[in-house]
């Protein structure tokens, strides 16, 4: 069964999808939003329960809202959560919550994009909004699979209790890491595994916050040379996190090479003890309703430049990490992406309706 044909498709209904939205109804083109979820706040909600943006109220929010109460505070996970429905709910779009996409073909230059409940709607454009969060990154390593204790990535990561009295490696040096590693520590004894120094950068320099000197200088709209290979930021700290790992209540060491039964294995070849490792080593594109167009690369990465697919004329991207510029899969750099795609797809329509496809009413 087919439905009325939109302009667009967009997949996802969080922050990123909520952006397009946005961006696509001030082109004048229709947009309909598809999310997997019971609401349009993405993954925010499975997030671990302490998160806390690294950036200002006043510096996260999406285009056309901000964020109320004091802009200079930090909003945790649930504040952006609330954000987001309030943000659905004033966007003038119908969202579809409890949708989920299994599969997108191409047909007759347009997209039929299939449902989970056999439904399918037919697009001259989709954009893929999906974020990442579906598909975490875990690294495999020797001795991995008979591990006794408790493996996880930081996706599963909700709050301490459990791990109290326990033994907890946090593997990651981004700030992730930092934070679980810190949330953690007054209730475990924690080190953070990295394979590489972690690189602190203050938070608030000559007493404005960093992304107050972002904006300033520029700095989040520097086009992204390495999208497919996103570098790894610095932990932007006030203080507190490097406090601890001075102090002692945080222990940094040299990644482990490998597990053996209830133990894992030190670059020294000591050995220890452990209850649980959590991994903080970041998402890959979550795009499994793509898998059978060809848009993706052999590792599941969107072939892609700029958000706009190189294999599909009327694809687009939004969310990816680096995709145009360092804020582009953030609350705060997203909208300006969003933008960009909008426009391009509202020039791909006008262009295609010359050849047939259907007009917008």
């Amino acid at each position: 069964m087919s439905t009325s044909t939109f302009d667009v498709a967009v997949i996802g209904g969080g922050q990123s999808g909520l952006a397009a939205a946005h961006a696509l109804l001030r082109t004048g083109l229709r947009p309909l939003v598809l999310e997997a979820g019971e609401h349009a706040t993405g993954s925010w909600p499975a997030y671990y329960d302490s998160l806390t943006l690294f950036s200002p109220a006043r510096y996260s929010a999406l285009p056309g809202l901000p964020f109320d109460g004091d802009p200079d505070r930090y909003p945790h996970r649930d504040e952006v959560v609330a954000y987001l429905q309030r943000y659905a709910a004033g966007l003038d779009s119908e969202i579809r919550t409890g949708t989920r996409v299994t599969q997108v073909r191409a047909e007759n230059d347009a997209f039929a994009v299939e449902l989970a409940d056999g439904t399918v709607v037919d697009a001259p454009a989709v954009i893929a909004a999906s974020g990442s969060f579906g598909n975490p990154y875990l690294p495999a390593l020797p001795g991995q699979d008979g591990f006794t204790g408790e493996i996880l990535h930081a996706a599963a990561y909700r709050e301490p209790s459990p791990y109290a009295g326990r033994r907890v490696l946090v593997v990651g040096a981004g700030n992730s890491a930092i934070q679980i590693a810190h949330d953690l520590a007054d209730l475990a004894a924690v080190s953070l595994a990295t394979r590489e120094s972690i690189r602190f950068v203050n938070q608030r320099p000559l007493g404005k916050d960093l992304h107050f000197w972002f904006a300033v200088t520029g700095f989040d709209r520097l086009p992204a040379r390495r999208a497919d290979a996103p570098p790894r930021g610095p932990v932007l700290d006030d203080g507190r996190y490097r406090h601890a790992l001075a102090d002692g209540r945080i222990e940094r060491r040299p990644m482990f090479t490998g597990f053996d039964g209830d133990q894992v294995i030190w670059a020294d070849g000591s050995r220890e003890d452990v209850d649980a490792v959590i991994f903080a080593t970041g998402y890959r594109p979550h795009l499994p309703y793509l898998d059978t167009l060809g848009a993706l690369d052999e590792s599941g990465r969107p072939r892609q430049r700029s958000g706009l697919s190189t294999t599909h004329a009327g694809l687009g991207f939004l969310g990816l990490e680096w995709q145009r510029t360092p804020s582009s899969n953030t609350l705060r750099g997203v909208g300006r992406d969003a933008t960009h795609l909008a426009r391009h797809l509202d020039r791909h329509l006008t262009a295609s309706r010359g050849t047939g496809l259907p007009a917008r009413t």
